[in-house]
C-alpha cells in the first residue's frame, strides 16, 4: 500500500463515515419533525401538545448543530492532515529542539489546544443561543470561561502524564508496547473513578448532604432493602449551569456516593425520586457499572492491537519511519473511526439492554409503577427529551430506550401485577 492509497482509503473511510451521520441526522430532524403535530400515546394524558411541540423543535435545534459541529471536525481532520497542516505544526514543535518524547507531547498539545479554539465558537452558540433559547442556560459568560479554563488544566494535569507514556512506551517499549500501554490506560480509568467524585468534581460544582427528610428517608430506607452502602447522598448545585435535571453514581467501593441535581429535587416527589434512585440501583445489583468497564477495556485492549497492527503494518511498507511518527496520526484516526463505527451500535444494544434491566428491577422494587411512569415524564419534559426518535438512530446511536418504550414497559409490568394474585414484589 502507498501513501497515496493510503490517503484515499483514509478520505474513504472518513467520506463514508461522515455521509452515513448526515444521513441518519437528517433523518431525526425529519421524523421528528413529521410527529410534532400529536403527542404520542403513551403521554397524551400527562403532558399538552405545546411541551410535546417544544420537545421536537429542541431535538431538531441540537441536532442541525450537530451537524455544523460534524461538517467542522470533518474539515478540521483534512486540514491537519492532508492539507499538512499537522506537518507545519511538527516542523514548528521540532525548531524548538526538543527532545523526544517531549517533543511529540508538545506536537499532541498544540494540536489539542488548536482544534478546541476551533471548536470554542460553536460551543458558545450550543450554550448562549440554542440552550438559552429552550430555557436551559443559568450560565454567565464568566462561568462559561472560568470552567473552560479549569477543563483546560484538569485536561493538561491528567492527559500530559498519559500522552507522555503512551509516546515513550511507543518508541521504548518493543513489540509489546501497546500491551503496556493498554495497561497503563486501564490503570488511568481507575485512577479517575476514584479522583472524580472528592478532587475533579467540587472544582466545578459544589455538593452538599441531602437534608430534605421526606426524600432521605426513602432513600435509606430502599438502598437497606437493596443492600446498598454509599458513603453519602449528595445534592449537586446543577441549577448554577442549567435547568436539566439528573441523579447518578459515582465512585467505587468505600467512595462511592449518590447525587441528585437539585433541579430534579425541585421538579420530583419523593416518590419519584425513590423511582428514579431504583432504577440506578438496578445498575448496581446487575453489576452493569463493573461489566461495561470490563467491555471498555477489552474494546481498547483490541483497538491498541489494532492500531499496533496497522502502524507496524505502515513502517513495514516504507509509509513512514518508525511508530510513533506524528504522520501516523491519521492512520490511527482512520482505525479508531472505523472500529468505533463497526461497534457502536453494538455498544449501543448492549447499553439499551442493561437500561432496560435496571428499568425492571425498579419495577420490582417499589410499591408501584406509577411513580416510575410520573418521573419518566416529567424527567422527560424537564429535559426536552424527543419521545419519537427514528428507530434507525435509536438503534445506531442512543443508549437509553427511548421514553415512550420505558414508559410502555411500565405499563405492562403495572397491569400484569394488577392481575396478580400475589402481592408485588
Amino acid at each position: 500500500m502507498t501513501a497515496g492509497l493510503f490517503s484515499a482509503l483514509f478520505v474513504l473511510a472518513l467520506a463514508v463515515s461522515v455521509a452515513l451521520q448526515l444521513w441518519l441526522a437528517q433523518r431525526q430532524v425529519q421524523h421528528v419533525l413529521a410527529h410534532r403535530a400529536a403527542v404520542p400515546a403513551h403521554f397524551a394524558d400527562r403532558i399538552g401538545l405545546a411541551a410535546h411541540q417544544k420537545a421536537a423543535d429542541y431535538t431538531a435545534a441540537r441536532t442541525r448543530v450537530a451537524i455544523i459541529d460534524l461538517l467542522i471536525d470533518t474539515a478540521v481532520l483534512l486540514w491537519l492532515t492532508l492539507g499538512g497542516a499537522l506537518a507545519v505544526i511538527a516542523a514548528w514543535t521540532a525548531a524548538l529542539a526538543i527532545l523526544p518524547p517531549a517533543g511529540e507531547v508538545v506536537l499532541v498539545i498544540a494540536v489539542v489546544l488548536l482544534v478546541g479554539a476551533i471548536a470554542l465558537p460553536l460551543a458558545w452558540y450550543r450554550t448562549f443561543v440554542i440552550e438559552e433559547r429552550f430555557g436551559f442556560n443559568r450560565m454567565t459568560p464568566r462561568i462559561w470561561i472560568v470552567d473552560m479554563l479549569k477543563s483546560v488544566l484538569v485536561g493538561a494535569a491528567l492527559g500530559i502524564p498519559l500522552v507522555s507514556m503512551v509516546l515513550w512506551l511507543m518508541a521504548r517499549a518493543g513489540a509489546l508496547w501497546w500491551l503496556y500501554a493498554w495497561l497503563v490506560w486501564v490503570g488511568f480509568q481507575i485512577l479517575m473513578l476514584a479522583l472524580y467524585p472528592t478532587l475533579i468534581a467540587p472544582l466545578f460544582n459544589t455538593f452538599k448532604p441531602l437534608t430534605d427528610l421526606g426524600v432521605k428517608e426513602r432513600v435509606e430506607r430502599l438502598l437497606a432493602r437493596c443492600g446498598f452502602a454509599a458513603r453519602g447522598l449528595y445534592v449537586m448545585d446543577g441549577s448554577k449551569r442549567s435547568a436539566h435535571g439528573n441523579a447518578y453514581f459515582t465512585g467505587f467501593g468505600g467512595a462511592r456516593r449518590i447525587v441528585f441535581f437539585d433541579t430534579l429535587l425541585s421538579r420530583l416527589a419523593p416518590d419519584e425520586v425513590e423511582a428514579v434512585l431504583a432504577h440506578e440501583l438496578g445498575h448496581h445489583v446487575h453489576r452493569h457499572i463493573l461489566k461495561s468497564i470490563f467491555v471498555q477495556a477489552g474494546i481498547t485492549l483490541l483497538g491498541f492491537w489494532v492500531a499496533n497492527w496497522v502502524l507496524h503494518y505502515a513502517v513495514d511498507h516504507h509509509m513512514f519511519e518508525e511508530l510513533s511518527d506524528f504522520a501516523n496520526l491519521p492512520l490511527l484516526a482512520l482505525t479508531a473511526t472505523a472500529l468505533s463505527s463497526l461497534l457502536m451500535p453494538a455498544l449501543n444494544a448492549y447499553s439499551r439492554y442493561n437500561e432496560r434491566q435496571a428499568d425492571r428491577y425498579a419495577f420490582e422494587s417499589i410499591a408501584s409503577v406509577e411513580p416510575f411512569i410520573s418521573s419518566m415524564n416529567k424527567l422527560a419534559q424537564q429535559n426536552l427529551t424527543e419521545r419519537t426518535p427514528s428507530k434507525w438512530v435509536e438503534w445506531l446511536f442512543h443508549s437509553h430506550p427511548a421514553i415512550a418504550k420505558r414508559v410502555a414497559a411500565a405499563e405492562a409490568w403495572g397491569r400484569t401485577q394488577a392481575h396478580s394474585s400475589g402481592p408485588q414484589a
